[in-house]
């Protein structure tokens, strides 16, 4: 199972899939998707900055595809489908477990940071564009808070999975 130490670096492979794995999937992905939407559509624009639509974006995805694209649509593909699920496999199956193996055994929140930015040119630079959207949302402002907000999604979604882990080994 791909775990954060006591000493909190990353070590071992994917883990196997389980209710507790789906569990922690769910947990890390439900505080990572609040602290991403907290950011994005109250902090930032309350500093002036952009507001984020990731159900908007999620919305225009899906009416590309043909498929459904009403308000609950969109909400539903942005916090369950992508926070609770999607992003949280990505972590725990694709790049934790590359990660390890690539670099070996680290502190998590290099990696996470990292992911958080993968995360950011995979929505921005790429689903942008499947929607039919401008590439990269032409770098306007929105573009900047969405790269913090990924970001931000990362480290807390690894930062809740350490917290647990660190809770099961005491």
């Amino acid at each position: 199972m791909t775990t954060l130490t006591a000493d909190r670096h990353l070590t071992a492979a994917a883990p196997a899939v389980s209710v507790n794995t789906v569990g922690l999937m769910f947990i890390s992905g439900f505080f990572a998707t609040i602290a991403f939407d907290l950011w994005g559509q109250i902090i930032s624009p309350g500093l002036g900055f952009a507001n984020l639509s990731p159900h908007g974006l999620a919305q225009s995805l899906l009416a590309s595809l043909g498929l459904p694209s009403n308000a609950f649509a969109g909400y539903f593909v942005h916090f369950y489908l992508v926070g609770l699920v999607g992003y949280p496999i990505g972590w725990m199956y694709v790049f934790a477990p590359i990660w390890q193996r690539v670099v070996g055994d680290t502190n998590w929140l290099l990696p996470a940071a990292i992911y958080g930015v993968g995360l950011w040119v995979f929505a921005i630079g790429g689903i942008t564009a499947i929607a039919g959207l401008p590439f990269f949302l032409n770098f306007t402002g929105i573009t900047w808070v969405a790269l913090i907000g990924h970001v931000l999604y990362a480290i807390v979604m690894v930062g809740v999975l350490d917290l647990i882990e660190r809770q099961k080994q005491a």
